[in-house]
């Protein structure tokens, strides 16, 4: 039975109910015959086991989705939390992979200089060194010309 019938079941209780006679000297209370009450009663309590049942499932229905609906939830939650941490973590390690690569650069800048000037020095010795040589090699020639230019003149 679905729900009009039980309206129609509770509707007609109601016209029994309406269209009994008053008790007398009360007009609150009324005789009725009971027979059909409890018949229809009946029916209505057989009608609602079902309905009942039929309820219950529905109900159970929509707590199992709410459920599987709440820990898909938690799910998505925690995946983007982990998410949250990995990308956390990768711009950390990219943070300290810049901070490094800037200390290599400093060190290879500072290394450049200290080789630089390092390298212009050695180079001013080596020059110096072969200024020296060559001012005694030109002294030693300027001796070996001045003995031959003697030699001569004798």
């Amino acid at each position: 039975m679905d729900e009009t019938g039980v309206l129609a079941l509770v509707d007609e209780l109601s016209d029994i109910l309406e269209d009994s006679k008053p008790a007398f000297g009360n007009k609150d209370k009324r005789t009725v015959e009971i027979a059909p009450l409890l018949d229809i009663l009946d029916e209505i309590r057989n009608a609602f086991p079902e309905e009942f049942s039929h309820a219950r499932q529905i109900v159970r229905e929509r707590l199992s989705l709410l459920e599987d609906a709440e820990i898909e939830a938690n799910r998505i939650l925690e995946d983007a939390r982990n998410q949250a941490l990995i990308v956390a973590s990768e711009q950390e390690i990219v943070r300290i992979a810049q901070q490094q690569a800037e200390n290599v650069l400093a060190d290879a800048r500072d290394m450049e200089r200290e080789t630089r000037a390092g390298a212009d020095d050695y180079a001013d010795w080596v020059f110096s060194q072969i200024e020296i040589m060559l001012d005694q090699a030109s002294e030693n020639v300027r001796r070996s010309r001045d003995r031959l230019n003697n030699r001569s003149v004798r």
